[in-house]
């Protein structure tokens, strides 16, 4: 029960760092980026390149998948994304929707339709016991980085001066632009974070989730729950949503595994009757 417990932690910290990127975009953004699995799949793709190819470390892969991720993101948001931040939602879909069967097809022709794999480093494979209770090395090490990655975000969107202007940018743009802030720098960098985060989540998740070319598409749907369960308002609400559903799906495949893969939907529907604006929306229930 407590190793359940645990790899349903590691499984939903995992889906947290991979949607926190839309939760920025979505909640502060207000942009629908359904590309967003594009960028994590992006941030697999160069861990198994560098990994396999050119035999560079696990520790360094993980900065690596991030940084490029973000300039890639950066660049998109410079080229393509800003000219849709004042656009209805339904051509934020259309557009965001086309990226990823853009980046499906891509990495199918230069990665392959294969299923990638990486070769994790000895002190993170295996399993430990602690207490009696069997633990995976890498699922701990998930837990750790994630944790510390969620706290730092919270962080810095509610402490710190960037999160401010931010906000500022995202409730009055004229007034913000008015004050001194530059607008389009301060959602530029936003951009390239979030798409930064979903490529490091990429990275992680590679060994744990899998790798392939359809993974956008795969995943879609799982971010999306994360984020309108927890709801766009803060960061702990899809943070706590994550943490739910990850216990929720490792449990029911374990327990019910008939109907495993139906349990995070069920739990989904029944929190979006119970709290339809999200976890911690102050206008959530009824």
């Amino acid at each position: 029960m407590l190793t359940i417990l645990f790899d349903g932690v590691a499984y939903g910290m995992l889906l947290f760092i991979l949607a926190c990127g839309l939760t920025v975009t979505l909640g502060l953004m207000n942009f629908i980026n359904l590309a967003h699995g594009a960028f994590a799949m992006t941030g697999g793709y160069v861990t198994v390149v560098m990994m396999n190819r050119y035999g560079i470390s696990f520790y360094w892969c993980l900065p690596a998948a991030f940084l490029i991720t973000a300039i890639l993101g950066l660049i998109l948001e410079r080229t393509l994304y800003q000219w849709l931040y004042r656009a209805d939602h339904l051509d934020q879909v259309l557009f965001s929707i086309g990226i990823v069967f853009m980046a499906v097809a891509g990495a199918d022709y230069f990665m392959g339709g294969q299923q990638q794999l990486i070769n994790l480093p000895p002190e993170l494979s295996g399993r430990m016991d602690v207490f009696g209770v069997g633990i995976g090395r890498y699922r701990l090490f998930t837990i750790v980085i994630c944790a510390v990655l969620a706290l730092a975000l919270q962080l810095i969107l509610s402490k710190t001066r960037f999160g401010s202007r931010l906000r500022a940018a995202v409730d009055d743009r004229r007034v913000a632009m008015g004050l001194g802030i530059n607008v389009p720098v301060v959602f530029a960098l936003t951009f390239a974070f979030g798409s930064g985060l979903a490529g490091l989540g990429g990275a992680m998740g590679a060994e744990i989730l899998g790798l392939e070319p359809n993974f956008p598409l795969k995943f879609m749907i799982y971010f999306l729950i994360v984020v309108s369960v927890g709801g766009t308002s803060t960061v702990s609400g899809p943070f706590l949503a994550a943490m739910l559903l990850g216990v929720a799906d490792v449990a029911g495949k374990y327990y019910v595994p008939a109907i495993g893969p139906f349990v995070i939907y069920a739990l989904m529907i029944i929190m979006l009757i119970l709290r339809p604006n999200g976890l911690f929306s102050r206008g959530a229930g009824r």
